[in-house]
């Protein structure tokens, strides 16, 4: 994980210490830091993580995200105690307390401009299961496991669980999943297809750092393109795909990048993007 004015200089503010962040040669480090709730999210830190990722989309300095966590834990749920107060709940107030809270901390890393990368260093459970599958690239540590903790708790999956797990590995599997609530070790996550490649629990930072820098030095507007057509292509017909995998390439030949990565190619040598 980088170094940074930022880190160097201390937190200014209390929720700057419980969601570190730091940029470095176009990487947005966003880290969860809480290690003794086992980074369990709060209100406050679930409302910073969403403004870093609308923030990362709306940099053109940034070009990738990483999205971790301190300790034994990348994120064990939510934690609830640092919601603000309400009154007596009338009904609609769950739904609304779930459209406005875990569903749009999961749709602010799909609709993220930049491609995140989740580094899964611990126990990922309930809406923390969620936020790593959410991620266009998932790390794991060796040590790390996934939980759909809800069925222990007599709950529905919330978070956009139902939505995402059918489309990674199929309903069936998902089911399986949901229904039982049995921890998923990293290397059957990533037999299933949840997680993209397991490593040495020491290895985690080092090895997104440079899947991150691999994306940063990519050509960013193609990137982004490209994670909105495999996004919107589980729920789109072939012809509705196909439209707009041409309106994509269409939008895309018009940025500087496209233009380098064809010149490069006619010329024989290594294109240099630089995310315009």
């Amino acid at each position: 994980m980088p170094s940074s004015p930022e880190d160097t200089a201390g937190p200014t503010d209390p929720l700057d210490s419980l969601v570190l962040h730091a940029t470095d040669n176009g990487v947005s480090w966003i880290t969860l830091n809480r290690a003794e709730a086992m980074n369990a999210v709060t209100w406050d830190q679930r409302e910073r993580v969403i403004a870093l990722l609308a923030g990362a989309s709306a940099d053109p300095a940034v070009r990738a995200v990483v999205l971790t966590a301190t300790g034994r834990g990348f994120c064990a749920g939510a934690d609830l105690r640092g919601a603000p107060a309400t009154g007596d709940r009338v009904p609609g107030d769950v739904a609304r307390t779930i459209r406005l809270g875990a569903q749009r901390l999961i749709a602010a890393v799909l609709d993220c401009e930049k491609p995140v990368i989740a580094a899964v260093n611990g126990t990922a459970a309930g809406i923390g299961a969620h936020l790593a599958f959410a991620c266009d690239l998932v790390l794991a540590a060796d040590s790390a496991k996934f939980i759909e903790v809800f069925v222990r708790r007599g709950l529905v999956p919330d978070g956009g669980g139902a939505y995402l797990l059918p489309r990674l590995i199929g309903p069936q599997r998902a089911k399986e999943l949901m229904f039982f609530g049995d921890p998923l070790p990293a290397a059957e996550a990533e037999r299933l297809g949840l997680v993209n490649r397991v490593v040495p629990d020491e290895e985690l930072a080092e090895t997104a750092g440079a899947w991150a820098r691999r994306l940063a030095d990519g050509p960013t507007r193609a990137i982004a393109l490209t994670k909105q057509l495999v996004n919107a292509s589980q729920e789109a017909d072939r012809a509705t795909a196909f439209a707009a995998e041409a309106m994509a390439q269409e939008i895309n030949m018009t940025t500087q990048d496209a233009c380098e990565g064809v010149a490069s190619f006619v010329e024989r040598r290594t294109a240099k993007y630089r995310g315009l």
